[in-house]
This record gives structure tokens, sequence and C-alpha cells, in this order.
């Protein structure tokens, strides 16, 4: 099992691989990608009860992760490639025209790992929800994982589905937010205030904890607590708080490059502050 070194390496390489992948195409969404990655790189090479080599799209007898803000596929399919989904390669295709590696997840072109197109906000709870319901129904006492990003949460279906998981007591479902308070148009608290988010996920009837995002020990221990309140008649939310544009300076903690790639020149001096630990594509 990996440990916290190899963790550290690999996310430096995945958001070598982020900056690489946007950069070339000029296109893409680094800011959020760049900031999820430490969680991404636990999630799939520590927590996640999956295997690669057999991927199917109902999961039987596995967990399974919905990535619900897909503006962020750069980090997931970093992530998915480096954990063998697909060969590492593949990833010099992103954002090409007719690739399996489109600017937002798509199941059409059948990439191993993606259940579910996504990009449009606020669908993916609603989907694991009945992923997760699916499982019980069918015996499978395995985990739904779905992770979102904190402005997302200002769309109404977002509130729909968490009603509707804590009435029907989903017990198997852990979703993540990104709580970095920053979106496309500016700050959280500028275009829509989340308020009291604790609070809120609270009165809706979900278990509620918090985490950083950026700290492995912590990851994995409030995970592994996420984990344990399973099968309590209610659903499990962990607010995790994250810097976007992580690992790169004039990226960090700004929404400039929320959906802006960087330029070539960016992308050397991004490079050059990201070891590279396991070969660039």
């Amino acid at each position: 099992m990996n440990g916290i070194k190899e963790l550290e390496q690999i996310s430096s390489q995945v958001r070598r691989d982020i900056v690489r992948m946007v950069a070339d195409v000029s296109s893409g969404h680094p800011g959020g990608s760049l900031g999820v990655t430490d969680f991404m790189v636990a999630l799939y090479f520590k927590i996640l009860k999956h295997n690669p080599k057999t991927f199917t799209i109902e999961g039987a007898g596995e967990d399974v992760f919905y990535l619900s803000n897909g503006h962020i596929s750069p980090v997931w399919y970093s992530v998915l490639a480096r954990s063998g989904y697909f060969p590492v390669k593949e990833l010099s295709t992103f954002r090409i025209y007719g690739t399996r590696l489109q600017g937002h997840p798509t199941v059409c072109t059948k990439l191993s790992g993606i259940r579910m197109a996504s990009g449009s906000l606020g669908q993916g709870l609603s989907c694991g929800i009945g992923h997760a319901q699916a499982k019980k129904a069918n015996g499978d006492t395995n985990s739904v994982y779905v992770l979102m990003g904190d402005g997302e949460t200002q769309e109404g279906q977002v509130w729909e589905a968490a009603m509707y998981a804590s009435a029907a007591k989903v017990d198997n479902l852990i979703a993540v937010i990104d709580w970095n308070n920053q979106q496309i148009d500016g700050s959280c608290d500028e275009v829509l205030t989340l308020g009291d988010l604790a609070g809120r996920w609270s009165a809706f009837g979900w278990d509620v904890i918090k985490m950083d995002g950026h700290n492995f020990d912590d990851i994995i221990e409030k995970m592994a607590l996420a984990k344990s309140k399973l099968g309590n008649g209610k659903p499990v939310m962990v607010l995790m708080k994250t810097d976007m544009g992580r690992g790169v300076d004039f990226m960090c903690g700004t929404n400039e490059f929320h959906g802006k790639a960087p330029s070539l020149d960016q992308k050397a001096v991004a490079l050059a502050q990201l070891d590279e630990t396991l070969g660039d594509y």
C-alpha cells in the first residue's frame, strides 16, 4: 500500500500532467484540478476499493466514484491513467477533437474509469445516490463516492438530492465538496455566498466532516472516519478545504486559472516548481 512519501510523489507528477495537458492545447481548467490533486491521488491510490483491469459501468463488488464538477477532467484523467485505467501516453490527446479525453468526461468514448458524462453542474450527486441505492438493492456492501465543487452547490438540484439522500437513508454514500471558495466569476462569497456550509448539510440530515485537502495524513484519517459512519442511516458529507491552483505559486489561491490555460512561458515556470517523479508522458 502506498505510503505518504509515495502519494506526495504521485501528486507532484499528476500536477505536472495537469499543467502540460492544458498548456499544450491552450484550453482547460487547471485551477481546480491542481487544488484537488492530493485528494484524488489519495482516493485512487489508497482509499478506493477498485480494480482498473476489470472496470465496468456497474462497478459490482467495488467502490465507485463520480466526478460531478467535470471541468476538472485533467486531474481525473491523469489519476486514472497513472493508476492503470488507460495508457499514460494517451494524456497527450487531451481536448483534441475526436479523442477519448474530451474537455469534459463523456461515456460515449468508452474511456475506462468513467461512468457518467459530467460538466453540467449539479448532477453528480443525484447519479451517485442512484448508484448507491442500486448497490443496496443488489446486496453490494461497497461504497459510492462523489466529488463536487463548492460553487456547484449554488445549483438547486444539489439540495434536492441532499434532501432525498437523507430521507431515503442512503448511508453507503460519501460526498466530498472541494471547498476552495473560488468559482469562475470570482470568490463564492462575491457570487453567491455559501454561508454556514457545514450547518446547512447537517440541517439536511447528513453527517458532516471537515478535512484538510492538502494533508495526506488528514485525508486518510478523515476519509476513514467518513467510511466508519456509513451504515448508520445517514449519508456523509466531507467538506474539504483546498487552495485552487495548489502547487504552482502564480495559480494558487486565485480564480484566474479556473478556466484559463497557462501560456507556454507560464508552463515552463510552473513545471520548474513541480518534481518529475514518475516520468512525463
